[in-house]
């Protein structure tokens, strides 16, 4: 069985060389942003295959475009939580060597965390589909807003979010396999480890400790698994391995 307390999670710390955390929407709930996946969530209402896939994008692109700076680009301006930066603290400690994140939210980078791969994209910035000029996500939410298209201010092209959409590949899932295959222990923050790719990650390295409000599919092969909520559990682990 699982060691279920702080203490448990602090001796597996302990006891290994190396750690990366894998985070997902459970720990950015704490900062007001809701996690779609969950009963009742935007995926509840909506098909996101129609609203957030690669085809909606192009055949649909203004109902696309004005879907997605509507649901997203308030969360823009959110900020990170004590789960966040105790994670940015534990990284600076030398207790972990970086942050997998399937949030596109950007809050691990806003509270200092140095090393992130964020596997599913960010919203800090758009690029152009012709020439890959890269412009910030207000500015492309402004054109929205005035009633048009977002164009590439280099060259006129469409532009696309840096979200991975429904139907695209997982161009940073290289570099999370490598991190997560680099150390003896996954900490999984706020995931339920029901969809791929953070399923695989979490059975990269040798152990596992998870820390989630509710019960996830890899409980039961875990070394620690807690069900309380992201922040103060972390805070409390900073305190015991930092100080």
């Amino acid at each position: 069985m699982p060691g279920t307390t702080l203490e448990d999670l602090v001796l597996l710390f302990e006891q290994v060389d190396g750690a990366v955390a894998l985070t997902g929407a459970g720990i950015s709930t704490e900062s007001g942003i809701p996690d779609f996946r969950s009963p009742g969530g935007l995926y509840s209402h909506i098909d996101p295959m129609e609203y957030l896939s690669v085809t909606a994008m192009y055949d649909h692109p203004e109902r696309f475009w004005r879907f997605f700076i509507d649901v997203f680009s308030p969360i823009v301006d959110f900020e990170p939580n004590a789960g966040h930066r105790a994670l940015a603290r534990l990284e600076q400690a030398g207790r972990l060597v970086g942050v997998i994140t399937q949030n596109i939210d950007g809050l691990h980078t806003k509270a200092g965390s140095e090393t992130v791969i964020e596997v599913h994209g960010h919203l800090r910035t758009v690029h152009c589909t012709s020439c890959e000029a890269v412009a910030p996500l207000t500015e492309a939410a402004q054109q929205v807003n005035a009633g048009g298209l977002p164009t590439c201010p280099e060259c006129g092209g469409a532009l696309r979010p840096d979200v991975v959409l429904f139907g695209d590949q997982l161009p940073a899932i290289d570099r999370a396999l490598e991190l997560a295959q680099s150390v003896e222990l996954v900490l999984v923050v706020g995931s339920s480890l029901s969809v791929t790719p953070a399923s695989y990650l979490a059975l990269q390295s040798g152990r596992r400790a998870i820390i989630n409000r509710e019960p996830t599919l890899l409980d039961s092969v875990s070394d620690v698994v807690i069900n309380a909520p992201a922040g103060e559990t972390l805070t409390a682990l900073v305190e015991a391995l930092v100080g």
